[in-house]
């Protein structure tokens, strides 16, 4: 008996008794002996009866056929446990009393008991759901016990795993969970959680993937618990380096299960570890460099798929009902990837891309671009709004690193900025926009600066390059897109850098800038066009590069064209615009013309007069027929019918010119025209020109549209000497006066002519203005100062400067603002036409003597103004006699004549 050990249940005992009792957990344990009555009438059943494993649960069930059951006793004896090695041989009853390791479960401690409890005899039966109940209880009950509870669990689950018992390795494990979920809210939760993080880690240790499963779903429980308490020495590296290794799983049977759960894991990570900041920093450099590269490592195989299936769906071998699958590794790392960069602060975001673009260069999934195309995507739409300028730093930062690669490679890269510098754009505002503005630049500059031919692949670059400029621009209010052109326009070389290289620089800089414009809405050309871009683009419209000029053409074309006309005016033409779109300038449009106008129209003549070209002179022709359309009025329509006289008189003036070249400048001439008679609606204007159209259709059909082949006309002989069929000014002139309009600005000013200098559009003051008027009398000052009347009638033969009534009283002010009468119009337009018949029938002579100024009266006058002026200046004047006697030597400047009028 000494070999048998008893199990007695006392009242109560101490625990210390476990450090030397222990209880057999083996299930294959084959005999268990149970005894009634006192301990010297106990008699031992039949092996026979006591075969095979029985849980404490059926002790008592297997004593109501034991004799001696019915003997009594002050106290009894419930179980002695025998392990037999072979419990199907009978006779080997006594070699298992000698092998017997049974313990006595009464003496253990009531956690162990009822942790014991919980493990089925069979352990395919799984959790004994009753008892787990009661473990719960206690550990509620007690909460002082848990983390003994989760060290006793852990201690079993790692025999078990030894023993590869992985059944009941799972049962440990699920009851953590429960105790987990149950007592989440106990303050003495942590130390539960340290054993419960050992076991997590001892079953992801292991090489079944079921274990592995297991734990990382027992993980994500433990990861989606908010805890109150802080874990000052909790370290999560181990498990972000075994779930970034099964996201990279290649197992045949269940890659995609363990896929899965490795993402899951690290979505559990991510979770535990952002918001809490004493733990493990998740934003370090080595863990981040295992995380991001294991989810895109899903999302590439994610990209694949979806094209694929996109095909399959358009070629109809896949139905979209078998497309509707479950959640998949990618679509799990897409998530992940979403909600690890939108917890990511401003410091954190560069973690997230520098391990990003580097898994992008080293697998080489820039060419093709779609993986990072899509990827960068997710990264701006789920990235904090107001940090998404920093994604699109990094991206040129890294652009910056590889300017020494392939150029499809940059490309790619270009082409990736342009898809999401769209998104960052909308939070870009003051030098944040301006240094993105400025980093495309630079990388276009250094892009033309690196080679001196431009290649298909490097053309391909720098268009990527203009649409992430356009993109960007696109997404910005109007003023600050007017700001990024203007920037660039300062960055474009001046035109005295002739190279091929500055010259190459122009034009692409001025494409981009072109990129910019097209996005812009005008709604005012005072706003569209501040002086301070526009001298500059005037500037430009004259370079000698043609390809130049015309993106400087096409850049006006773009914020001239408010109603989308430039496609029906691409082409000279003398027909009838039936799908013109027209709306009346505003007071702002015509203020702008007249202070504008003819600095534009200077630099159009000087455009179309460098080249030849048919294409050249197309866009020159589609912008000034834009202006034209969208400036004309009553008020304008004399500036403009001088702007085409005085193409026709660089046609028929310049000697540099080729013939060709003059008959297009004529067939341009002749277009605008018509087109200006069109669109102002002045009926005498359009039958005059239809006059002069059908006269050349019959004698010069050179002087008409279509523009004409330089290399074509070569050797063919036009006849230039053709007067009668040229626009006659005065012809234009009666035009507008039969039609009721003023037309002294067209009979008095000159054509626009070549070179003339562009006049600062922004004056000061009024004295400056008039002095513009005094010293320059060009068609700008006249615009700028014209007012209906002569510059001087008294001038005029035959018309007296009216006179004021010599009373002075209200009435007679009255009457002199009033608006005139008709009768006193009707008179005005006679004057009108006698001076025009004056100077057209009457002798040359008679005109000298008529317009010869008299100098006698008004300079008797300015010599009496100035003389007070010179008294009255010697009387507030301190000056030295040395200086009073040099002034009184020099000529005053009173004595000095008028210049006279004409001069012959």
């Amino acid at each position: 008996m000494a070999l048998i050990r008893c199990c007695f249940e006392p009242p109560e005992l101490p625990e210390f008794f476990d450090s030397f009792v222990q209880k057999c957990t083996d299930p294959s344990c084959g005999i268990r002996l149970a005894c009634h009555g006192p301990f010297n009438q106990m008699t031992s059943p039949p092996v026979s009866q006591s075969m095979g494993i029985a849980s404490n649960d059926d002790t008592d069930k297997s004593m109501d056929d034991w004799p001696g059951r019915s003997g009594g006793a002050m106290f009894t004896y419930r179980c002695i446990h025998v392990c037999l090695p072979n419990p199907s041989n009978r006779c080997a009853f006594p070699y298992a009393l000698l092998g017997c390791c049974g313990c006595c479960s009464a003496l253990r401690p009531r956690y162990k008991r009822l942790v014991d409890n919980i493990f089925p005899v069979n352990p395919e039966d799984g959790l004994v759901k009753s008892n787990m109940e009661k473990l719960t209880f206690y550990s509620l009950s007690s909460p002082d016990k848990l983390d003994r509870i989760g060290e006793y669990l852990y201690q079993k689950a790692t025999k078990d795993i030894n023993r590869k018992r992985y059944k009941l390795a799972e049962i440990a494990m699920e009851a953590m969970d429960l105790l987990l979920q149950a007592c989440h809210a106990q303050t003495t939760l942590n130390l539960f959680v340290e054993s419960f993080l050992r076991m997590v880690q001892k079953l992801l240790e292991d090489s079944n993937p079921n274990l592995k499963i297991m734990a990382t779903n027992s993980f994500v429980k433990f990861a989606n618990i908010n805890e109150d308490t802080p874990s000052y020495h909790r370290r999560y590296d181990f498990f972000i380096s075994k779930f970034s290794s099964m996201c990279h799983s290649d197992a045949a049977s269940m890659r995609d299960s363990l896929r899965l759960a490795g993402i899951k894991g690290l979505q559990g990570v991510i979770r535990k570890t952002v918001s809490d900041d004493l733990v493990e920093n998740i934003w370090a450099a080595e863990h981040m460099e295992k995380i991001v590269p294991s989810l895109l490592f899903n999302m590439q195989f994610c990209v694949n798929v979806m094209f694929v299936k996109k095909n399959l769906l358009a070629s109809g071998d896949l139905t979209p009902v078998e497309d509707a699958t479950n959640v998949t590794p990618p679509v799990l790392a897409e998530e992940v990837l979403r909600e690890l960069v939108g917890r990511a602060s401003f410091g954190h975001i560069r973690s997230v891309l520098k391990p990003l673009l580097t898994h992008l260069d080293r697998h080489e999934l820039w060419v093709p671009n779609t993986f990072a195309i899509h990827t960068f995507r997710i990264v701006m739409i789920s990235i904090q709004p107001q940090y998404s300028y920093t994604v699109v730093e990094t991206l040129m930062q890294h652009l910056d690193n590889n300017f020494k690669s392939s150029p499809k490679t940059r490309t790619s890269l270009a082409v990736v900025l342009s898809k999401i510098i769209a998104i960052a754009a909308g939070e870009s505002v003051g030098p944040s926009a301006l240094d993105i503005i400025n980093n495309l630049l630079t990388h276009l500059r250094t892009s033309v600066s690196a080679t001196s031919e431009i290649t298909p692949e490097e053309s391909q670059y720098q268009e990527a390059l203009i649409n992430a400029l356009g993109e960007f621009a696109n997404h910005h209010p109007d003023y600050q897109k007017i700001e990024i052109m203007l920037f660039i326009m300062n960055t474009v070389p001046d035109l005295s850098k002739k190279s091929k290289g500055d010259q190459m620089l122009q034009n692409i800089l001025l494409k981009s800038l072109l990129k910019v414009g097209t996005q812009y809405s005008t709604v005012s050309f005072e706003k569209a066009f501040p002086a301070s871009f526009l001298q500059p683009l005037l500037k430009m419209a004259r370079a000698p590069h043609d390809p130049t000029r015309m993106v400087v053409m096409q850049i006006l074309q773009a914020l001239l064209d408010r109603h989308q006309n430039e496609q029906v005016l691409s082409s000279v033409s003398v027909k009838s615009y039936p799908a013109l779109s027209q709306e009346p300038p505003s007071r702002s449009d015509i203020i702008f013309t007249h202070k504008y106008g003819a600095d534009i129209m200077h630099a159009l003549i000087d455009s179309m007069a460098l080249s030849d070209r048919v294409d050249a002179l197309s866009s020159s022709f589609n912008t000034a027929a834009l202006l034209i359309v969208e400036m004309s009025c009553n008020e304008t329509v004399q500036e403009f019918l001088l702007f085409i006289l005085g193409i026709q008189q660089v046609a028929n003036t310049a000697d540099t010119l080729g013939i060709v070249h003059k008959c297009s400048l004529h067939a341009i001439s002749i277009g605008l025209l018509v087109l200006i008679s069109r669109v102002s609606g002045i009926n005498n204007l359009l039958e005059y020109a239809q006059k002069i159209v059908d006269a050349r259709r019959e004698e010069a059909t050179h002087y008409l549209p279509p523009l004409l082949e330089p290399k074509k006309m070569s050797g063919k002989n036009l006849n230039l000497s053709l007067p009668h069929l040229a626009i006659d000014k005065l012809a234009l002139g009666e035009c507008l006066q039969n039609a009721g309009m003023d037309a002294q600005r067209l009979n008095t000013g000159a054509p626009y002519a070549l070179n003339q200098t562009d006049h600062p559009g922004h004056r000061h003051s009024w004295v400056e203005s008039v002095s513009n008027q005094l010293t320059q009398r060009n068609s700008s000052a006249d615009l700028t100062v014209y007012n209906g009347d002569g510059d001087s009638v008294s001038s005029s033969p035959g018309v007296c400067k009216k006179l004021l009534a010599p009373e002075f009283n209200f009435d007679a002010m009255k009457r002199a603002l009033a608006e005139p009468t008709e009768a006193i119009k009707r008179e005005q337009r006679e004057r009108q036409m006698q001076i025009v018949r004056t100077f057209r029938e009457g002798e040359f002579d008679d005109l000298i003597r008529r317009t010869e100024p008299k100098h006698d009266l008004i300079q008797n006058r300015l010599n009496e103004l100035f003389n007070s002026l010179a008294v009255e200046r010697q009387i507030t004047q301190s000056d030295t006699k040395a200086a009073s006697l040099q002034a009184s030597n020099e000529k005053p400047i009173y004595e000095t004549n008028f210049p006279e009028l004409f001069y012959y």
